[in-house]
Formats: structure tokens, C-alpha cells, sequence
């Protein structure tokens, strides 16, 4: 057992924990042009509209968060070592990306300091939410823009 002063929140699990905010955001601001053209007599939609720099934007937003999320639980890892925890939730898990970490980092730390460092839990289920919600919201928002464009009725 950790004593009561020994903090087991550190920077790099807030920062793990804030990441996925990242490409949440930029889902939001992504804005869809969709365009149709006609090749060999059907009216088909035109893949260079989905590519556009905001997607290309979402994707790198994807990939640092999860390269970043892989190094800084290193660094966090490390930090519990330092603060007492003798068999901290392993940084290799964070692989698998940054909510399993984040989960069994919890588990562990709560064995140790129970009752503390649980909102990284929160904010990070937060921060997928508000990206699978934008996701939802922008894909429904495509599919009607394609279907208008194809001439399907709403």
C-alpha cells in the first residue's frame, strides 16, 4: 500500500488521458463537400471529396495520438516506479491503445492507492465518446449529402 501522500496521478497519465480530445476536435471541424460525376453513364460519387486536408488531418491527429500514447506510458510507467508502486500495469499494453492502458493502470493503482487517480478513467472514456459521437454525426451528414447528390430521396 501506497501512503496516503503518495500521488499515483502524474502529468503523462493526464496527458494520455486528454490525447484522443485531439482528432475528437478535428472530427468536428471536418467538413464534407460531396461531388458526383458521371463515368461510362452512371452517376457515381467522386472519392476526392472524402480525401480532403481535413481527413488527412483526423488520420494524423489519429496517429500521434496513439504513437504519443505508447511513449508517455513509458515515461508513466516509470513515474509509478519512482512513487512506490512495485509492480506497476506494464507500458506495453498502451499498444493496444490508450483506454486498455488506462484501464489497468486503474485497476493496479487501486490496489495499491485505493479510492485515487480514477478520472483519467472518466476523462479518457469522455474523450472517445465526444470522437465516436463527431464520428457518428459526420457519417450520417455523408451519407445524406451522398444520397442527395445521387438523387435518392431523404
Amino acid at each position: 500500500m501506497l501512503p496516503k501522500d503518495a500521488s499515483v496521478v502524474n502529468p503523462y497519465i493526464w496527458i494520455i488521458a486528454c490525447l484522443p480530445f485531439l482528432p475528437g476536435v478535428l472530427m468536428l471541424t471536418w467538413h464534407l463537400e460531396v461531388r458526383t460525376y458521371t463515368r461510362n453513364g452512371i452517376l457515381t460519387l467522386d472519392p476526392a471529396t472524402i480525401f480532403s486536408t481535413g481527413y488527412f488531418l483526423i488520420w494524423g491527429g489519429l496517429v500521434f495520438t496513439y504513437c504519443s500514447t505508447v511513449v508517455l506510458a513509458r515515461f508513466d510507467t516509470r513515474r509509478l516506479v519512482q512513487s512506490g508502486v512495485v509492480r506497476p500495469f506494464h507500458w506495453a499494453w498502451s499498444f493496444l491503445g490508450g483506454i486498455p492502458y488506462v484501464i489497468g493502470r486503474i485497476v493496479v493503482t487501486h490496489k495499491v492507492a485505493p479510492r485515487r487517480g480514477l478520472w483519467p478513467l472518466v476523462v479518457i472514456f469522455s474523450a472517445w465518446g465526444l470522437y465516436y459521437v463527431a464520428g457518428t454525426i459526420k457519417s450520417l451528414a455523408f451519407m445524406r449529402a451522398a444520397f442527395d447528390q445521387l438523387g435518392y430521396p431523404a
